[in-house]
C-alpha cells in the first residue's frame, strides 16, 4: 500500500513539473507582446494609464492586465475603492479612454 501510495506521489510530482515550464513561457511570451507593443507605439504606459484613470477613478489598484481583443489593445484595470466597492475597468490602452465600466458593491451594499 505504501509503496502504491508512494508511486502515485512521485508521478504527480512528475506531472507538475512538466507543467511549469509551459505556464512560464506563456507568461514571458504574453510580456513581450505586451513590450513590444509599447515599443512601437501601440500602447501607453502603464503608468500613464493609471495616472490618466486615477483622476476620475480613485482607488487602489489590485491587478491589470493586458489583452488584444476585436483588434485592440485593452487595459483591464481591477479597483478596490473606498467602501469596499471592487470596479473593472476596460480602457483602451492607445490612449487612455475609459471603455467599460463594471461595479460590484461591497457587502453592505453600497457601490
Amino acid at each position: 500500500m505504501r509503496r502504491l501510495f508512494a508511486s502515485g506521489v512521485a508521478v504527480m510530482a512528475l506531472a507538475s513539473l512538466s507543467i511549469c515550464p509551459v505556464a512560464a513561457s506563456d507568461e514571458e511570451h504574453d510580456h513581450d507582446r505586451a513590450r513590444a507593443a509599447l515599443e512601437r507605439g501601440e500602447v501607453l504606459p502603464l503608468r500613464t494609464i493609471l495616472d490618466k484613470v486615477g483622476r476620475d477613478y480613485p482607488g487602489k489598484v489590485v491587478e491589470v492586465e493586458l489583452e488584444r481583443e476585436r483588434g485592440r489593445w485593452i487595459y483591464e484595470i481591477r479597483l478596490l475603492r473606498d467602501g469596499g466597492a471592487l470596479v473593472r475597468l476596460d480602457v483602451d490602452a492607445r490612449d487612455g479612454t475609459v471603455i467599460g465600466v463594471k461595479s460590484r458593491e461591497n457587502k453592505n451594499g453600497r457601490p
